[in-house]
């Protein structure tokens, strides 16, 4: 019995159960890129302040980008079993949208793994640097729907969270 068919296809696990990093030695280099948004729920105070540039930490917007362009750079100091990754690009929209601020972080690399974790560690760092520079205004504030949008490259191909997988063609 294989590691992954004991273990529900979980790479991370080894035949006994204990973590592991997966070996992706023998992947070969593709193009990969991720996307993943969030949202910070505020109240419209926070949300005026936001826009007018008028909260007393800084321009939230450019401070919360950098956050998360940072913290795509460090996720596999955060994320136990993630692989140092060489990142390309990195992208980081702050906005208020639908009467919450709106996070999308698109992150591209060329390697052997995936990026996803760094996509959605750049959205977590940016929305936790919006709650640290408005809770003087609002700690009621709520960091809700991080998630995955879209992800490709790699063996498994192209990911999006609307449709589902897409098959190869």
């Amino acid at each position: 019995m294989s590691d992954e068919s004991k273990h529900h296809g979980l790479t991370h696990l080894d035949r006994d159960g204990n973590p592991r990093m997966v070996d992706v030695g023998a992947k070969p280099n593709t193009d990969r890129e991720a996307v993943a948004e969030g949202w910070v729920r505020a109240s419209q105070a926070v949300l005026d302040a936001i826009q007018s540039g008028t909260v007393k930490k800084g321009n939230v917007s450019i401070v919360a980008q950098l956050a998360g362009i940072q913290a795509t750079k460090r996720t596999s100091d955060m994320i136990p079993l993630c692989h140092p990754v060489p990142i390309d690009a990195v992208e980081v929209d702050v906005g208020v949208h639908d009467s919450r601020v709106h996070i999308v972080a698109r992150v591209r690399s060329r390697w052997r793994t995936g990026i996803e974790m760094e996509a959605l560690t750049a959205v977590s760092a940016a929305a936790l640097t919006v709650y640290d520079m408005c809770k003087a205004i609002d700690k009621g504030m709520r960091i809700e729907g991080i998630r995955l949008l879209e992800k490709r490259g790699g063996r498994s191909g192209t990911w999006k969270a609307d449709t589902g997988k897409t098959p190869q063609s």
